[in-house]
């Protein structure tokens, strides 16, 4: 063998050991190994390729409903508030005017017939009062604001406002016996309590005699006992 087939020998032999021990000095990593290398969306991507739901669905389908809900909450207070701003806005101006409307009330009740009949100026001028209480009135009606003038029914301290109490009107315990100032709604809000005065104690006890004059054994009280026997 010459010097060029010697060179060619060794050059593969040589060759053949590095591969060798390239390959023993390569570590060749286990699956473990390679999960530990992976993140954690590698992870959740291989997870879903395999089959396997994410545990965050259910949790993003709760978050939906809820945002869902919370949502249609909004939506119906913001209509609520509309429809309360449409039908309540004017509740400070309709209070303002309820002194007027008193105040009307005031004068026509302070001018009696006789002072009609007497002064012929003085009718006009009730006429006109009248004219504006009842145009006041229609006002009131359009705007769904009402009187309440609770005489005679009992008291609820939701519309009216007791300012005394009345033990004498042998009327039943909690009757309204008097207005001393009459109340208004705004359709189904309180603007003014009316002004009350209340019974108390009850109706009194009927007395121990009954209509047809007997007491309480059933003997007529007028008769008289015969002594002369």
């Amino acid at each position: 063998m010459d010097d060029k087939d010697k060179s060619q020998a060794n050059a593969e032999a040589d060759a053949e050991e590095a591969y060798v021990l390239s390959e023993s000095e390569h570590e060749v990593l286990a699956p473990d190994d390679l999960d530990e290398e992976q993140t954690p969306g590698d992870r959740a991507a291989g997870d879903a390729a395999a089959g396997k739901a994410p545990e965050t669905v259910d949790s993003m389908r709760d978050q939906l409903l809820r945002a869902m809900a919370e949502t249609e909450n909004v939506r119906r207070r913001a209509k609520k508030d509309v429809h309360d701003a449409a039908q309540y806005s004017i509740s400070n101006f309709a209070r303002d005017l309820l002194s007027v409307a008193d105040n009307m009330s005031r004068a026509l009740a302070a001018v009696t017939p006789e002072l009609k009949q007497e002064n012929e100026a003085l009718t006009s001028i009730v006429d006109g009062v009248e004219m504006t209480a009842r145009e006041l009135d229609t006002v009131f009606e359009r705007h769904r604001i009402k009187l309440v003038d609770p005489m005679g029914e009992p008291f609820d301290y939701n519309l009216h406002q007791a300012m005394f109490e009345d033990k004498e009107s042998n009327q039943p315990d909690g009757t309204i016996v008097q207005v001393l100032q009459a109340g208004y709604v705004i359709g189904d809000r309180l603007l003014r309590p009316a002004m009350v005065g209340v019974a108390k104690g009850g109706i009194k006890p009927a007395a121990a005699e009954s209509d047809d004059g007997n007491d309480e054994n059933g003997a007529d009280v007028g008769a008289k006992v015969d002594t002369s026997a």
